[in-house]
């Protein structure tokens, strides 16, 4: 199932885990040194770019009756809402920015154009799903409590609907957010505490509200006879910024080579331990800059959740590095273009919507969802002689791959 012994599956030992951590360290104070006027004008320029094309957008909408116009108004406007939820408010919130000392930048000020209160996306995501990263039972992000997405969690009938939920999931992510921090489950079962629910209840209703009325009432308004057509161009928009959310997030955490893990350890964990599960847990995407821009640089998801506070317009050059640490320690590096990734995302979503005895790989060693069992106890690194060429997880796992190649051969 999920991986219990994280340095085992790694192939690591104690010391090559500690002396991973102290390179990453190195790499963070070498970004944290060279933050600088380079960087405040990226963030600077980007909020610039966000708000001409918001502006832009519901302008164009005054015309918005025209087909063109609609059409142009909503593209533009759900750009905007990519860049601000994305580029900005994610990793404004995150604190990449604080260093500046710029109110207007900062993660104590800044509230997002999205349904879910800031401070509650700071808890859920800064802290629980950083912190708990993939952790099965800890993590919400883990099928946000309504999809299943390993074997580790028990299928249910409910899981047959695992890809309708997903599509509705999507469609409508920044309202599947917002009711995060209230988790239901425990409401539903009584387990909550009551006067906090209430709170965080009214705090989300009143931030719903307000997007509802920015949105869905006050710039349609503003339009006049364009009202409806502005109404519709609105919807449009914020489908396209969830939609595209949805995409970049699972994309960064569901596919093929993300792993999961159980909750053995977690309390002793190291900072170089937990910098490991970062690296086993996320998928980047691959890209040009067009790419890395637009997904706010989370296509670079291991770097982020390696450094989450460091500013992500460095996450590129980061990544140079953090690849060539995962070549050193022969560690998986997990990339590939969105689209492919996002489908082995749904495919996961697809699969567990069945009974695990429908699925006919192991529970140890399936795309989605491996342990440190799959290698049979033989999870002790070697060096080529030759090369000088560490030989660990990386190798082990291309091993196992060609064993089940020959295995599905042999079965046929």
């Amino acid at each position: 199932m999920a991986i219990t012994d994280i340095k085992e599956y790694a192939h690591l030992t104690d010391a090559d885990v500690e002396a991973l951590g102290r390179e990453l360290d190195a790499i963070r104070r070498e970004v944290e040194d060279s933050r600088g006027e380079r960087d405040a004008r990226y963030i600077r320029n980007t909020i610039r770019l966000q708000r001409s094309l918001e502006i832009g957008g519901r302008a164009v909408l005054f015309g918005s009756r025209k087909r063109p116009l609609w059409i142009l108004g909503a593209g533009m406007l759900g750009v905007a809402k990519i860049i601000e939820n994305m580029e900005l408010g994610h990793n404004v919130m995150h604190g990449q920015w604080d260093w500046m000392n710029d109110p207007e930048i900062h993660s104590s000020h800044w509230e997002w154009d999205n349904a879910d209160p800031s401070e509650h996306w700071k808890q859920t995501h800064n802290y629980l799903h950083h912190k708990y990263t993939n952790i099965v039972g800890m993590d919400d992000d883990v099928g946000y409590g309504l999809i299943r997405v390993t074997r580790d969690q028990k299928w249910r009938p409910f899981n047959y609907g695992n890809l309708v939920y997903n599509a509705l999931l999507a469609t409508m992510f920044q309202y599947g957010v917002a009711i995060q921090h209230l988790e239901l489950g425990k409401v539903v079962v009584g387990r909550d505490n009551r006067a906090e629910t209430k709170i965080k209840l009214r705090q989300v209703g009143q931030k719903i509200g307000k997007q509802i009325a920015k949105d869905y009432v006050v710039y349609p308004a503003l339009t006049g006879k364009a009202w409806k057509s502005t109404f519709t161009a609105n919807l449009t928009a914020n489908v396209i910024r969830n939609l595209w959310t949805n995409a970049v997030i699972f994309c960064g955490h569901f596919p093929d080579g993300a792993e999961k893990f159980t909750k053995a350890d977690v309390d002793t964990e190291t900072h170089a331990e937990w910098y490991l599960r970062q690296m086993l847990g996320s998928a980047n995407i691959s890209g040009g800059p067009l790419t890395h821009f637009m997904t706010g640089n989370l296509s670079h998801q291991i770097e982020h959740h390696i450094y989450p506070d460091l500013p992500s317009n460095r996450y590129a050059e980061i990544a140079v590095k953090v690849r060539a640490l995962c070549e050193k320690y022969d560690l998986p590096y997990t990339t590939g273009p969105l689209f492919l990734q996002y489908l082995k995302a749904w495919r996961t979503i697809a699969k567990l919507s069945l009974p695990n005895k429908y699925l006919k790989d192991t529970t140890d060693d399936a795309p989605e969802t491996a342990s440190e069992r799959k290698f049979d106890g033989n999870t002790t690194a070697t060096v080529d002689p030759v090369t000088g060429r560490r030989h660990g997880l990386l190798s082990a796992i291309r091993r196992s791959k060609k064993r089940r190649g020959v295995r599905a051969l042999l079965s046929r």
